[in-house]
């Protein structure tokens, strides 16, 4: 360890600093990914706390036992690190709820690719640090460096394939609400409704006329908006509608439906030629990922079970 104020030592402690740094805006990076809608106030300043006591033990290290220091630095490394990638698992999972209430196809932004960086980072986090504690090395050495600027390029690298999550006109706090609503059924009074009893139900009614007659669901991009306009109702009164009236979420709400004409198309011998992928297409679904992985959570069979299962029976 450094042990006095040089050139070499001040970069040796702004890398480690920047190193410490990097879970912190990992998550927060998510925090803005996830709620285009954040704003960063004061009652967020705690997560200033543990840079700061990192950057204490910095510029104290001369003055602190090399192997008290070593195991401070593994601990707070660690601790920081588990910490901040948890959090951002748990905002990436609350995600993949919230984009159900308003989209009928979430493969392509529910930020999967980011729970792949997180495994990485919990790994990484955990196999580094048992190489310090083992080997008595650098606790913060070239490995975590060169994992630091792969997770960097890994992300810039993904984020420009990104489509766009929320479609314009989306208020992703109405929609939050609206399914808090809903599984706090014995909770809601007569200020959170948007809809009278008599107009919820003449609302669902028309709903699943449509459902029925217009077969919107058989558009693969169908989102919360569209189905809006078509029900020429608020996107807020839909999402209430699905959330309360219905007791789903507009991606099960919309799915459900398409599996239904799957498993019509999937038993009717005129469509015996086709594959999977035109009748998942024929059914409303935009890729064979998203028909087979909704099929099978919904009838626990994938479509090529349910096809065979059915010329059985």
């Amino acid at each position: 360890m450094p042990q006095s104020l040089s050139p070499q030592s001040v970069i040796y402690a702004a890398l480690h600093f920047l190193q410490f740094l990097v879970p912190i805006t990992f998550y927060l990076s998510i925090v803005f990914y996830t709620n285009p809608n954040f704003k960063f106030t004061p009652k967020h300043l705690w997560h200033l706390f543990p840079p700061l006591l990192f950057l204490m033990l910095l510029v104290a290290e001369s003055k602190i036992s090399e192997q008290y220091l070593h195991t401070v630095y593994i601990v707070l490394f660690l601790a920081n690190s588990l910490f901040y990638t948890l959090a951002a698992y748990a905002k990436i999972q609350k995600h993949q709820k919230d984009i159900e209430q308003f989209h009928s196809s979430t493969e392509d932004i529910d930020l999967r690719w980011i729970k792949y960086i997180i495994y990485t980072f919990i790994s990484a986090a955990i196999l580094t640090t048992g190489y310090n504690i083992i080997t008595g090395a650098d606790p913060l050495n070239v490995y975590i460096n060169i994992f630091f600027l792969a997770v960097v390029y890994l992300v810039a690298f993904y984020s420009m394939r990104q489509k766009a999550i929320y479609p314009q006109g989306i208020s992703l706090e109405e929609v939050q609400e609206d399914a808090h609503v809903a599984r706090h059924e014995e909770k809601r009074n007569q200020k959170t409704k948007l809809l009278s009893d008599s107009e919820l139900e003449f609302a669902k009614q028309s709903l699943l006329r449509m459902m029925a007659e217009e077969q919107p669901y058989l558009d693969s991009e169908l989102n919360l908006i569209k189905l809006a306009q078509r029900m020429e109702i608020s996107t807020h009164q839909l999402s209430y509608l699905i959330n309360t009236g219905l007791g789903t979420n507009f991606f099960n709400f919309i799915n459900q439906y398409r599996v239904t004409k799957a498993q019509e198309l999937l038993v009717n011998k005129e469509y015996d030629h086709l594959n999977m992928l035109v009748i998942g297409y024929e059914s409303g679904f935009n890729s064979k990922t998203s028909f087979n992985t909704t099929f099978k959570k919904i009838t626990s069979l994938t479509p090529s079970e349910y096809r065979n299962q059915k010329k059985r029976s």
